[in-house]
């Protein structure tokens, strides 16, 4: 399409403004971030226009801190009783990098807007939490953005529960979301928002995005329900904008009436047109996730009022200083804030106290003095996730940042913490969510209370349901926020349930991904070193998986020990290198116990035994630590009742399992599947037979190189 003509583009633009119910400057200060929009991502070669230039009117709306809009600081983006604000759709983040460059943020300078999608830059390809001061989580899967900001709604009102005073009330803020068709396609964006509005989140509003688009073309394709009657049955308030393109006056009645709905969180239905401006691509999927176009990016500056065709990253004096008014007045809330906090300090310094070190993440005095020690010989045997339960409530004492709960298993997963109230509608000082079935929300909601601050959030399921709940779990990872995850029925001795229920590969999966902590504890001092572990990483989520059936005491155990990863709990007779090594997690380490005996009375093998409750962990041990335990060049054998794989970097021979489980007794399934004392012997013995035969020469583990492929200055 060839660019109008000069008298065209000035007729557009008259025409524009004219139909516009407000003030030239408004106008022109929306379509200023809609050509910042096409502009980023027509350099970047990459990303998602028509979404941004769609919602700029909520945008400025919403950065209009004079008006209806959001608390924030530039200068603090940390500041506690800032709004939080969610883009869910996140492939329109630069809209968000925008509005932060608009409004002083250091991390979205013009230069970072230039760098949008490139390597090294702030401006990444979606929304991340820990590259962009302003972001507060990692968005784009669809769905996660909307279910993080119940979770921020929770804390926000909990912590005011918890910590305001009719004098001073510290925790005021409110959660604000930008979401589109997909986030409330996606199924966890029900179970978050169903939770939502039976807790009554008045704090949460949601602007969505209604341009009847995605990426395969119209929502008539597949998405035709009365999405505000969805809602409405969640019991949220709901209202509809039918036009923001010629004027605000309607969306900011409509957030102010969400500001007065204090019982129910808000959703406003706000009609939009994707790519607006765009003549060839307005309304249309081909202005989802492609460049306008040079040239059409040129015709739509022709088209909106305000706009230079010939200019390209520009922002007008009068647009700059408008926004610079508006955080001036954001930074005003933030400094009053801080007038209001240091007489609270004044008044109730020890609430203050531990709000600060809440937020900091300190680590309180003797914060793991109460964690069990088990005494073998005295203590009960019992399950892991009864050593669990004992844990958790050791530390919650301690760290009454603890929130959470079970997806409706509180009693096989013995997630309570004793004599917390449940965190309800009307209690919402109360420290004990009940989730209900919905395990993917369940773990989005933590992230999303991990990420307000002040908070350590925990939940549980069964681990086999971390299938559920993966996507969200992933995220707790890439964003760095250590949600704590209590997974019981960790393997084929569940029993009786079930293939079903039993999990496989979940360990696996779970161990494969970067930047999380899998621990699978044998007995009660591991367990206690899990939760030490747990939290003393806490931009480490961990998943700490815990057995159904009793297991047997071990002897050689200690919370000390297992907080390497790894360590030797019964050692073999005799000097010098073992004959054989097992290595085994959780209920399958007093098997191996029973089987060292075995093999040292019946066949003189001098056998080691290695408990390794976390992987990750005894990775960052060193290379001397590490041969220690496993020397590399001795027969080792590891025995876990999961998945075999990656297990091959620690062992020469596994037993483990390669296809689903069975239902039945627990110790009958373990025989079944070989996971037996006489049949763990059986294959240890083979296995030192196996390397004699071949002359004792028994590979050595340790001996290989370990490369760096990130390409960085430590490369």
């Amino acid at each position: 399409m060839e660019p109008p003509t000069k008298r065209a583009h000035t007729d557009y633009q008259s025409s524009q403004l004219a139909a516009y119910k407000g003030d030239a400057l408004e106008l022109k200060c929306i379509n200023t971030i809609r050509v910042l929009a096409a502009d980023m991502v027509q350099k970047a070669n990459s990303g998602h226009p028509g979404a941004p230039m769609g919602c700029a009117p909520m945008a400025h709306t919403l950065w209009s801190a004079a008006g209806a809009g959001m608390k924030y600081s530039a200068s603090n983006p940390d500041w506690w009783n800032r709004d939080r604000f969610v883009l869910s759709n996140g492939h329109a983040c630069a809209l968000q990098y925008i509005m932060l460059h608009l409004t002083g943020y250091e991390d979205c300078s013009m230069e970072q807007l230039k760098q949008f999608r490139q390597v090294g830059s702030t401006t990444p390809g979606h929304p991340e939490n820990f590259c962009t001061k302003g972001v507060e989580v990692c968005t784009g899967p669809l769905g996660q953005g909307i279910s993080n900001s119940v979770g921020m709604a929770i804390a926000a009102k909990h912590l005011a529960a918890r910590y305001n005073t009719p004098d001073f009330k510290i925790f005021t803020n409110k959660t604000y979301v930008i979401c589109g068709d997909g986030c409330l396609q996606e199924g966890i964006s029900g179970e978050a928002c169903s939770l939502a509005g039976h807790l009554g989140l008045g704090d949460l509003i949601v602007l969505y995005d209604d341009n009847n688009i995605t990426i395969d073309g119209n929502t008539g394709l597949a998405f035709t329900e009365d999405v505000n009657k969805r809602y409405e049955a969640y019991g949220w308030h709901v209202q509809t904008v039918d036009d923001i393109a010629n004027g605000l006056d309607d969306l900011r009645k409509a957030i102010e009436e969400a500001k007065k709905a204090t019982d129910k969180p808000s959703l406003i239905k706000i009609k939009t047109q994707i790519g607006y401006g765009s003549p060839s691509k307005q309304g249309s999927e081909k202005s989802h996730g492609a460049p306008l176009g040079a040239d059409e990016v040129e015709t739509v500056k022709t088209r909106l009022y305000g706009c230079d065709p010939s200019k390209s990253f520009f922002i007008d004096d009068d647009v700059a200083s408008y926004y610079k008014k508006q955080a001036d007045e954001a930074e005003k809330a933030r400094t009053e804030w801080d007038a209001i906090f240091a007489k609270y300090k004044e008044a109730h310094p020890d609430k203050a106290a531990e709000l600060e070190r809440r937020f900091s993440g300190g680590i309180p005095d003797g914060a793991f003095d109460d964690l069990p020690t088990f005494v073998f010989g005295k203590d009960k045997a019992a399950a892991t996730r009864t050593f669990s339960e004992a844990c958790l409530n050791a530390v919650a004492p301690h760290f009454p940042e603890l929130i959470g709960g079970s997806a409706d298993l509180t009693g096989s997963n013995l997630s309570q913490i004793k004599g917390l109230k449940d965190f309800q509608k009307d209690s919402p000082e109360g420290g004990t969510i009940r989730f209900g079935v919905r395990e993917h929300a369940m773990a989005a909601i933590s992230n999303g209370m991990f990420a307000y601050g002040g908070l350590r959030p925990y939940c549980a399921t069964f681990l086999q349901f971390a299938g559920y709940a993966l996507g969200a779990m992933r995220l707790s990872a890439l964003s760095r926020f250590g949600v704590i995850y209590i997974m019981t029925h960790d393997s084929i001795g569940l029993g009786e349930d079930g293939p079903t229920h039993q999990p496989v590969e979940m360990l696996e999966s779970l161990r494969a991904m970067p930047n999380m902590n899998v621990l699978r504890a044998a007995d009660a001092n591991e367990m206690a070193a899990a939760y030490q572990l747990a939290l003393t990483h806490r931009h480490t989520p961990i998943v700490i998986c815990a057995t159904r059936g009793t297991v047997s005491p071990l002897e050689g155990s200690s919370r000390e020990k297992a907080m390497k990863g790894a360590y030797t709990v019964v050692a073999e007779q005799g000097g010098g290198d073992p004959d054989l090594v097992l290595v085994a997690t959780g209920s399958e380490v007093w098997r191996c116990v029973d089987a060292a005996k075995a093999l040292q009375s019946d066949h003189s093998i001098r056998t080691r035994v290695v408990s390794m409750p976390c992987q990750e962990i005894f990775l960052e041990q060193d290379e001397e630590y590490r041969r220690s335990v496993l020397p590399g060049n001795v027969p080792t054998l590891s025995v876990e009742a999961s998945s075999e794989h990656g297990w091959h970097r620690f062992s020469h021979a596994q037993i483990g399992l390669t296809r689903f489980g069975m239902s039945g007794p627990l110790e009958e399934v373990f025989v079944k599947f070989g996971f037996g004392a006489e049949n763990v012997a059986s294959k240890g013995k083979e296995l030192v037979d196996f390397y004699q035969n071949l002359g004792g020469n028994v590979p050595d583990l340790n001996a290989r190189p370990h490369f760096v492929s990130f390409n960085s200055a430590d490369h």
